[in-house]
């Protein structure tokens, strides 16, 4: 069976149940983000994180029309020669920059922590790709299709625009870069090419190459330091 990510839910929205969704859009993609970089502490910034992603779970389960087994109908559609793209340039880009701004924290985590580096390469795949792809990709373009622009393009800078504004509690430049550039591509892997799976692996394999370039000192709370 094959799904069609691009569909809206099938039954009419009513004016009432169109402002509830974009109320819902603007609190877990606008208001939320802001409020974690602005006002937590670092502490307590990826329980919270946590709890927004819980929350994206359940709306998206809740959603009209939604099955979980279509995450996987693209799955035939991912390319190999993509994901082999997307780690070759998150390397050289990602290498570039540390080069540049870190030099000192280059390959920190292989060489010092290999253990670490180990688990990260295996758990970020699931603890961490899996559900911000979830929550970014079909949540957004599922849920919150008829509140959407109708150009695929812009639907796709959109989403490319929040899922590096979820980065905002990091307060870097070279994350949010580094995110808006990811979320263009995952977002067209699921929106264009409709494979979940691709955007997942693409997501995993750029993640996991960045964190064996030594920049999680970028992604890590403690190194947080807000300009406000």
């Amino acid at each position: 069976m094959q799904f069609d990510t691009t569909l809206p839910p099938t039954r009419p929205r009513s004016g009432a149940t169109l402002w509830r969704l974009r109320l819902e859009f603007a609190a877990l993609f606008l208001i939320a983000p802001i409020l974690m970089a602005v006002v937590l502490p670092p502490d307590a910034m990826f329980p919270a994180l946590f709890a927004v992603t819980g929350l994206g779970l359940l709306l998206l389960h809740m959603t009209p029309g939604f099955h979980w087994r279509e995450l996987w109908a693209g799955a035939g559609k991912t390319s190999p020669g993509l994901i082999a793209l997307v780690a070759i340039a998150t390397a050289l880009a990602g290498y570039l920059v540390m080069s540049l701004t870190a030099p000192h924290a280059l390959f920190s985590l292989p060489l010092r922590a290999p253990q670490l580096m180990l688990m990260i390469a295996l758990a970020y795949p699931v603890l961490s790709a899996l559900p911000q792809e979830i929550v970014f990709r079909p949540l957004f373009f599922r849920r919150y299709a008829d509140v959407l622009p109708t150009s695929h393009s812009v639907q796709i800078g959109l989403n490319a625009a929040v899922f590096s504004l979820a980065h905002l509690m990091y307060w870097s430049w070279i994350v949010a870069v580094f995110t808006f550039a990811g979320g263009l591509l995952f977002a067209w892997s699921y929106k264009v090419r409709g494979s979940f799976a691709e955007a997942v692996l693409a997501h995993s394999v750029a993640g996991v190459v960045l964190f064996a370039l030594g920049m999680g000192v970028y992604f890590y709370s403690g190194n947080v330091t807000r300009p406000l």
